[in-house]
């Protein structure tokens, strides 16, 4: 019985505003902002840092880290610290009741720890997300776009990669990988919906 959908997505596939539309028609909780806020709470970490560290990591981050590993020397870092209080919340959440949560590799986190939940990765082509990152950030420039839709997709596939040891957005690792531009917010949602319901 698949009790919690995890929804990982490319930046700016709308992958927020579907796992909304899903837990609206579901009637469950979702999750995002709040374990941001849970998150702060539980650290002491600021919410802003939180959002910053707490799902990108940039290669020279990645480089470094498996650096400090190698040659067995502390690494105190920041993002491990939020990563390791996100995952408890996450955990905490879902004995709570069905919900859907958004990214921080909470697909993985569940996996390990035994508990059912149905995997779906949302992804659109670079016209679409242009679009809709051009109006969550209000930058116009074509160029400026790309790159900040290359930057994101890179931080958070590396960051999957660090704690998962698995590739971002590889369909083998999720139950369904859907083509929000192509299909419409709804229809995904549509989709996402029904598998959830054929389970329960």
């Amino acid at each position: 019985m698949n009790k919690t959908i995890t929804i990982s997505r490319e930046y700016a596939a709308g992958g927020r505003k579907i796992a909304k539309l899903v837990a609206e028609q579901l009637n469950i909780p979702f999750y995002d902002k709040d374990i941001v806020r849970e998150t702060a709470k539980a650290s002491g970490f600021e919410a802003a840092l939180i959002e910053d560290e707490g799902e990108v990591i940039s290669r020279t981050d990645s480089i470094l880290k498996s650096i400090c590993s190698a040659s067995s020397l502390q690494f105190n870092d920041t993002q491990e610290v939020i990563h390791d209080v996100q995952q408890a919340i996450i955990l905490r959440l879902v004995q709570e009741g069905p919900c859907v949560i958004v990214g921080r590799c909470a697909d993985e986190i569940l996996r390990q720890a035994g508990i059912d939940s149905l995997n779906v990765f949302i992804h659109a082509d670079q016209l679409h997300r242009a679009v809709y990152a051009s109006e969550l950030t209000g930058i116009t420039n074509a160029t400026e776009l790309q790159k900040l839709l290359r930057r994101v997709d890179s931080g958070r596939q590396v960051y999957y990669a660090h704690y998962t040891g698995k590739k971002w957005g590889d369909p083998h690792n999720y139950h369904m990988s859907l083509d929000s531009g192509a299909l419409g917010y709804d229809l995904c949602a549509k989709f996402i919906v029904e598998a959830f319901r054929a389970e329960n």
